[in-house]
């Protein structure tokens, strides 16, 4: 379990994050989190999928970038190998700390990005934030402003029943089997068949254009199981 600290000018004044992409900073991951207003830059590479979870929201979006866990198959000698990155993982190492009513930038002072030799420095020399941190800053608040809507999109997916599992069976060249399975996408007929004063109001609150966006995600599974192919693994049944 990851530990934060508050990030300070004093403590952090020579601290580094190292931002180039690779598994050995973290990014060998399957997916990561998401939400709606993210949802147009992500459909571009990834599939977005929903993910029960165990607290009040019920749901959780997933951009996937892999079928198994620990598999990121955007990740190779390059780096990352799309033109998005998802908030959530350009983020790390900070997160957003609450005190009382007040957010404030943390840091996992743990997190294998961190160097006091190489990387984008947080802080200027007397004291001012660097441009990246301030970036990291958008990051954060942004990121956070979205998860803090995401309840309300559940809601209305719910509500409406638009949420069904789904399981997708691959292949693998050897002949090994592989199901990618404990998912759901949105039912795209139950969408089709709403009543005209449903879609108005999930247009009018905002929810209608990231559904669209899920759906249209799913083409991106194909890109998906090519970039396993190209690795010399699987095959979808």
């Amino acid at each position: 379990m990851s530990q934060s600290v508050l990030l300070n000018n004093l403590e952090h004044k020579d601290l580094r994050v190292i931002a180039e992409r690779s598994a050995a900073y973290g990014d060998g991951v399957m997916f990561s989190l998401t939400f709606p207003q993210e949802f147009r830059q992500v459909q571009a590479h990834y599939p977005i999928v929903f993910r029960a979870t165990s607290d009040a929201a019920g749901y959780e979006a997933l951009a996937l970038f892999g079928f198994e866990a620990g598999e990121n198959l955007f990740l190779g000698p390059q780096g990352w190998d799309a033109h998005y990155i998802p908030l959530n993982i350009e983020r790390r190492p900070f997160m957003i700390g609450r005190h009382g009513d007040e957010l404030h930038i943390h840091i996992d002072p743990e997190h294998p990005r961190l160097s006091r030799t190489a990387g984008e420095e947080l802080f200027l020399p007397y004291g001012g934030t660097s441009p990246y941190l301030e970036r990291m800053h958008s990051v954060l608040i942004t990121l956070h402003q979205g998860l803090q809507a995401m309840p309300a999109f559940i809601q209305a997916l719910v509500e409406h029943e638009l949420l069904e599992s789904f399981a997708l069976d691959i292949e693998l060249n050897d002949g090994a089997q592989h199901r990618l399975s404990g998912f759901h996408t949105i039912h795209e007929e139950r969408l089709q068949a709403l009543p005209g004063a449903a879609l108005e109001g999930l247009n009018r609150a905002g929810h209608l254009e990231a559904i669209y966006m899920v759906l249209a995600s799913l083409a991106n599974f194909r890109d998906l199981i090519a970039r396993r192919e190209r690795r010399g693994q699987p095959h979808v049944a």
